[in-house]
């Protein structure tokens, strides 16, 4: 797999190498950038590009202090129409001031607090976050700030070494385990999956930032192509007008309760979004004109009103005209084509037995340029074109860029934040996931609803758990692991999106579509993402099996699997959870109150409800349908 964005135009994939530092008076700021960020300055220069301005909040995160390093990933727009998003990789230190070596007249604090950063063109977050470690370490050892020539041989070395190479998937990977995310978030990992699918607002909540950006990019990493192609217009937003704007935001808050009030017109506006979201419908307009580039494909329209009542689906209509040039008049008819129309495309085998062994992708030809998302895609249409048109991923998000969340040209964002500002300004998210705790708080009960796992959902889910809580240690380091294993827990997810993809394009069997959710097929279908993959053919699809690939009749195991999620979930679930806690420490009380004889007639019992909620607890065993007869469709 080639990056093709480490060879344009014979420019390196590293733009610029650049440190931030905390000034006493002045806050964060850039002291050295190599090349200059502006190429009219010198390379100590404190100036930054408009578009930019967000940057040293972003390499130098809000409540760095409290550790001693840490690492940011962050994402920047582009400066130029002919520019992708600048993915940039952040290195935070900090150090004694009486162990300089030199010291600056500026230095007046016991600590000296800096960043080292690279801004690169292309997503290699782990890559070079190996490399960026190792040189700010060897920056601060010299004790000397001054000595810059160790930064100019970086950004050298990495230009060298990157360019013009066909980077591996594997590299582009590095650093992001979705085996710890499993570990952590269990079948919960499947609820953000299809959380993203649905392009809602999620805000991923820890600290550190290292914490954050890598649980929130290893859940990107699932899906298929959005690592290496997928995230190249996901930075395309406005920075406010002027830093006095942001700082107004701050200096009005002089406490952390102050910060939570909501206003009758947010409220309402929030409403009229709402609706606005539930009842849109695509509409046909003209091309838009003005700021449309080559080779970036501007093929949807982006709003016409900039008032709070503007819709998704301004953002979301497909323009029928370059839908026709490419073939596929279709989408300007309707969202839905029939289903003889697709049976030319998509010649779907239910013969096929279902299994959760992904099928090697044979003749897939590599990547080509997606008529409509103006991605870099494969046969199957993959990346999805989510992170498209304004839906944002901010991996870290500063608190200067607050107003992003409301902003109305922002459909959606998947971001990740460590101020506790954003987690309590918790109706402009739809989602709030807190890392720490594992939980995914939705505050809408309909979107809940459409989120909930199925039957076929619950099993894939406990299938991924249980084949990575397994004892595979010994395995995994001779190197002969792969089942479940990062690559095998990717490849999980590839054979589900794709399995999902086929079985909505069987327009006439609902009950494969059951499998996934009928409320969630339903929201996801009207997706921007989704129509823009539905509006063109991708000739891969027809060797991919419709259905889940976990269906089947229902069976005890399932019950079982049911009630623990139930138990392990719900509130009512939680409740009975602490109500046996409380049982149980009264019963060890009544029962050194009352006597040895009583008292060890409440043990037995109250061993037996634990072992009980223990047996709920554990994953049940979850085995691929071996054969058709086996995978049978399930019946309600």
């Amino acid at each position: 797999m080639e990056l093709r964005g480490s060879r344009d135009d014979g420019r390196g994939p590293v733009l610029h190498i650049v440190v931030v530092g905390f000034h006493h008076k002045k806050g964060c700021q850039v002291e050295f950038s190599y090349p200059p960020l502006m190429p009219d300055e010198g390379h100590d220069s404190n100036l930054l590009p408009e578009e930019w301005k967000y940057l040293p909040f972003l390499a130098l995160p809000d409540g760095a202090h409290n550790y001693q390093e840490d690492t940011v990933f962050f994402h920047l727009p582009p400066l130029s129409a002919d520019m992708k998003c600048v993915y940039g990789v952040s290195c935070y230190r900090q150090i004694e001031a009486k162990a300089l070596k030199v010291r600056q007249a500026d230095v007046t604090r016991e600590t000296v607090q800096k960043s080292v950063c690279v801004l690169s063109r292309v997503p290699l977050y782990g890559l070079l976050q190996a490399k960026l470690q190792l040189i700010t370490h060897a920056y601060f050892e010299e004790k000397d700030f001054s000595q810059i020539s160790i930064l100019k041989e970086l950004y050298e070395h990495m230009n060298s070494s990157l360019r013009g190479s066909a980077l591996e998937g594997s590299q582009v990977y590095l650093g992001l385990s979705p085996r710890d995310l499993i570990l952590h978030f269990r079948h919960k990992v499947l609820i953000l999956f299809k959380l993203i699918l649905l392009e809602k607002k999620v805000l991923f909540y820890v600290s550190p930032v290292s914490r954050l950006v890598g649980a929130l990019m290893t859940v990107l990493s699932l899906f298929p192509g959005m690592m290496e192609h997928g995230l190249v217009d996901s930075s395309h937003y406005r920075p406010k007008s002027s830093v006095s704007e942001d700082l107004s935001l701050v200096d009005s808050v002089s406490g952390v309760e102050e910060f939570v009030s909501v206003s009758a017109i947010d409220i309402a506006n929030s409403n009229l979004e709402l609706e606005a979201d539930e009842t849109a419908q695509p509409a046909t307009e003209s091309p838009s004109s003005g700021n449309n580039t080559e080779g970036d494909n501007q093929l949807l329209k982006p709003p016409s009103r900039t008032s709070p009542e503007s819709s998704e689906s301004d953002w979301e209509t497909l323009d029928p005209s370059v839908l026709e040039e490419g073939g596929a008049k279709e989408a300007a008819e309707g969202k839905e084509a029939a289903p003889e129309q697709l049976s030319d495309a998509f010649d779907s085998k239910p013969g096929t037995p279902i299994t959760v062994q992904p099928q090697a992708a044979i003749g897939q030809g590599g990547v080509t340029q997606g008529l409509l998302s103006g991605l870099e895609e494969d046969q199957y249409g993959l990346p999805l074109a989510i992170f498209t048109k304004g839906y944002l991923c901010l991996p870290y998000m500063a608190l200067q860029q607050h107003h992003l969340l409301s902003d109305v040209t922002v459909r959606g964002f998947v971001a990740g934040a460590t101020n506790i500002l954003f987690r309590q300004q918790r109706h402009l998210s739809d989602a709030i996931v807190e890392v720490e705790e594992a939980l995914i708080q939705i505050q809408d009960p309909e979107l809940r609803k459409i989120l909930s796992l199925t039957t076929a959902d619950l099993r894939f889910a406990d299938y991924l758990v249980k084949h990575v809580t397994e004892n595979r240690d010994d395995v995994f380091l001779d190197g002969t692991g792969w089942e479940g294993g990062d690559e095998w827990i990717r490849a999980q997810f590839t054979l589900y999106l794709h399995s999902l993809l086929s079985s909505v394009l069987q327009q006439d069997n609902e009950r494969l579509l059951a499998d996934y959710g009928s409320s969630f097929i339903a929201a996801w279908k009207i997706t921007h993402s989704f129509r823009v993959w539905f509006s063109n053919k991708h000739p891969a699809m027809t060797a991919v099996t419709p259905g889940h690939p976990f269906q089947g009749q229902y069976s005890v195991a399932d019950m079982k699997l049911r009630l623990s999620h139930s138990v392990q979930n719900s509130e009512r679930g939680k409740k009975i959870g602490n109500a046996m806690i409380t049982t149980s420490r009264s019963v060890v009380q009544t029962g050194k109150a009352v006597g040895q004889s009583v008292g060890g007639a409440f043990t037995n019992a109250k061993s037996a409800m634990s072992s009980w909620f223990s047996t709920l607890a554990q994953p049940a065993a979850v085995t691929p349908p071996a054969s058709p007869e086996e995978a049978t469709e399930v019946k309600p």
